[in-house]
């Protein structure tokens, strides 16, 4: 059995936290970007982003 420790890691996009590989991103594991359904939906759109990089 594997540790939760050993398993993958990547930072979110939105909030900018770690997380973990989990069972049901097996197959899309590449394209996962976001830790939770609620940072999916709440993304940064290239409009903010552009405006945060001019200041």
């Amino acid at each position: 059995m594997r540790r939760k420790s050993d398993l993958p890691t990547k930072i979110c996009l939105t909030c900018g936290l770690e997380f973990a590989w989990r069972k049901k991103w097996e197959r899309d594991w590449d394209e996962v970007k976001y830790c939770s359904e609620r940072c999916r939906r709440n993304k940064p759109s290239s409009s903010s982003e552009a405006v945060g990089q001019q200041i």
